[in-house]
């Protein structure tokens, strides 16, 4: 099986709508990581983790608290699709594709518009690192290590 290419693109997420489908722990690692960039997230589940339901009570997410509608995509950006059932995953599939907004079915990475990177902050760089969705750990491994060079670089120039 060929190995897709991703474009690496950063986008500012400020502005944007993002839609979590799912309020598992899949969904709550993808809304750790987009706290980051933007506090536009509406989680739509029945069901969330207790990190999701105190960012909802804290405002920092919206949580719709039902199963997901085709309505929750009207004015969204980027869709992730973490719900425990293949079935919704692949109708937000369908749904994102026809109405084309980006979309990231979890489960399924050929079912992907976008990976979730890796990410380094450091100062003012973000750095995102991508295997394309098929090596995780040697992704981590890269992190792990552009991590490692820009600590030790900021502690020399500390020194």
């Amino acid at each position: 099986m060929k190995t897709k290419k991703y474009f690496p693109m950063f986008v500012n997420l400020e502005d944007k709508q993002i839609v979590v489908a799912g309020g598992g722990n899949i969904a709550t690692r993808r809304v750790r990581t987009l706290l980051n960039f933007t506090r536009n997230i509406r989680v739509v589940a029945p069901e969330v983790t207790a990190e999701l339901s105190e960012l909802a009570k804290v405002g920092h997410i919206i949580w719709i608290q039902r199963e997901v509608k085709r309505i929750d995509f009207q004015d969204a950006y980027m869709v992730i699709a973490a719900t425990s059932d293949g079935r919704i995953n692949d109708d937000i599939y369908r749904i994102c594709k026809e109405e084309g907004i980006y979309v990231n079915i979890a489960s399924d990475r050929e079912k992907c518009d976008f990976h979730f990177p890796g990410i380094v902050r450091f100062e003012e760089i973000t750095i995102g690192i991508n295997a394309s969705g098929v090596n995780h750990k040697k992704a981590k491994e890269v992190r792990e290590k552009i991590e490692k060079v820009l600590a030790d670089s900021k502690e020399e120039k500390d020194e």
